[in-house]
């Protein structure tokens, strides 16, 4: 990996983690789509190289996948 894409991927875990700083007043559902979008985002980067449709699509497919985890203890 080069110099700058390692750059972008610190800029993306740290805006990622300063952002999700922010989902204390959020339900655990859309916690939980977040959560699912940024490691996605994370995941499809490093999956392409840094491709900007490996990062996006996996931003997708995190995110829906996070919305569908059931966090009840029932």
């Amino acid at each position: 990996m080069n110099r700058m894409q390692g750059l972008t991927l610190g800029a993306l875990a740290l805006s990622l983690m300063v952002g999700l700083s922010a989902c204390s007043g959020m339900s655990t559902q859309d916690r939980n789509t977040a959560l699912g979008a940024g490691a996605g985002a994370v995941g499809g980067s490093v999956l392409t190289g840094g491709s900007t449709a490996g990062t996006v699509g996996g931003a997708i497919v995190g995110g829906v996948i996070g919305h569908q985890v059931d966090d009840d203890d029932d």
